[in-house]
């Protein structure tokens, strides 16, 4: 087992990992910015080391800084948490040369699954469900519109290197195609430095549905079910429950096998979410996260596991610690992402926070670095908090999760705590009753 980590992150995710470390009987290493020599990771950690100014790209992205860290406090290996460096695989190559290991999935691994065409053309090969589109990357209008009109309109026009809503965009017809391309395009560009886009049917009324992976690295792998993120705004998740209302046993153990069968065949080592939308019955896939997923704490919830303790012990070498056959589902789970964000128009709102409170009793988990006194910094995610609930069924659960919600105080900051609040109070959010379009109207309708 390894002697220290040291955790390539701030926030919320890095005191997940340290708390991970510290019941395993490992030290921990935080890195911080300038920005963050006050942040509780900082204040937990058994050691803590400064490695740039406020500027990501100047500090939690800096890959010299980081390894200089690692030999500095002599970390064995790293955990990049979600966001940041995790999914970058030239960052894990460059760990692995330097005789650290980076607890995560392999470069070649991030690097099949970061793009997206290369992932969609692997996960069919591997017998995963595609949405129907091109086969690759569209060069040219011409082609635009050939493929358009083979899968018929609408379709959604996506950057291959993509993500988080960026360089995606929608044509509800041939009129729309031309302008929706170009747009996707630059975006593309822009965003990632890479134009090319590839083209999807888009599907009218879908859910958003993820499965939990998980491998050795060694040929075995399971799946811990599904979780339904389709409650999104602008392409961000912000409400995830496990398991999802609209997945039965039947189709949950089918989906499962077929994905954990997949990242079994290739081998994959860790966690990693397969992401789909579900309609009809149908599952098409998406893309794969080859990383811990913000939303990871609704699996443990319901499954009763440690999932960051089950990625230090497969990256240690060690088998993982449950079989598919001990994976047994137990109650609901919610999960909530509270952001320091003014409604209506989510405006970042750092600043001083006066008071925190986090609510507690049976069945509540609150994941986050704040505390009172701490000032929340304007150069990172405004993501504050995770309020985590968990009950015997789903209606405990949503009852769980308005009682916690209004045991919540963040004083001096304004939050996104009061959208929660009017969710709960949603004929179709009690019934379960939505797909990914369903917040994103309720927002235009409610607080526009």
């Amino acid at each position: 087992m390894f002697d220290k980590i040291l955790i390539a992150n701030r926030g919320e995710i890095a005191l997940r990992v340290i708390r991970a470390c510290r019941e395993m009987g490992i030290k921990s290493v935080a890195v911080h910015s300038t920005a963050d020599s006050d942040a509780m990771h900082v204040r937990m950690a058994d050691e803590a080391i400064c490695i740039g100014p406020p500027a990501s790209s100047d500090s939690y992205l800096s890959v010299p800084a980081i390894i200089s860290a690692c030999e500095i406090t002599g970390a064995e290996a790293i955990h990049p948490g979600y966001g940041f460096l995790s999914e970058n695989a030239n960052f894990v190559q460059i760990v692995e040369d330097h005789d650290i290991t980076f607890i995560g999935p392999s470069a070649e691994h991030i690097r099949m699954m970061g793009d997206k065409i290369t992932a969609k053309e692997t996960m069919k090969a591997l017998g995963v469900p595609c949405v129907p589109g091109s086969d690759g990357g569209v060069p040219d209008m011409d082609s635009a519109r050939r493929v358009a009109e083979e899968i018929g309109y609408p379709v959604i026009i996506k950057a291959t290197a993509g993500g988080g809503g960026r360089g995606m965009k929608l044509a509800r017809t041939a009129e729309d195609l031309e302008n929706a391309f170009r747009t996707a395009r630059a975006e593309a560009k822009a965003a990632f430095g890479n134009d090319e886009v590839y083209i999807e049917k888009y599907l009218g009324r879908p859910r958003h549905i993820e499965i939990q992976v998980f491998g050795d690295g060694k040929g075995s792998a399971v799946h811990l079910g599904e979780r339904d993120c389709s409650l999104q705004r602008r392409h961000q998740k912000v409400f995830e429950e496990a398991p999802g209302p609209a997945i039965d046993a039947e189709t949950r153990a089918r989906i499962g096998k077929t994905c954990a069968d997949a990242v079994a065949r290739i081998g994959y080592r860790g966690a990693g979410t397969i992401e789909f939308l579900f309609e009809d019955g149908e599952f098409y896939f998406i893309e794969m996260n080859t990383r811990l997923q913000v939303e990871h704490p609704v699996t443990e919830a319901i499954f009763g596991v440690d999932l960051v303790r089950e990625q230090i012990r497969v990256a240690c070498g060690l088998p993982m610690s449950f079989g598919q056959d001990d994976l047994v589902l137990n109650g609901h789970a919610i999960e909530v992402r509270i952001n320091a964000e003014k409604l209506p128009n989510f405006a970042p709102c750092p600043g001083m926070v006066n008071v925190f409170h986090a609510p507690g009793g049976l069945g509540v988990r609150m994941d986050s670095a704040l505390y009172g006194g701490y000032r929340i910094p304007p150069y990172y995610d405004s993501l504050i908090g995770k309020l985590i609930v968990h009950g015997r069924d789903r209606p405990e659960a949503l009852a769980r999760l308005k009682r916690a919600l209004g045991e919540l105080i963040v004083d001096g900051v304004e939050t996104t705590v009061p959208l929660f609040h009017a969710l709960l109070e949603e004929p179709d959010i009690l019934n379960g009753d939505y797909n990914i379009h369903w917040l994103e109207k309720w927002l235009s309708e409610n607080l526009g």
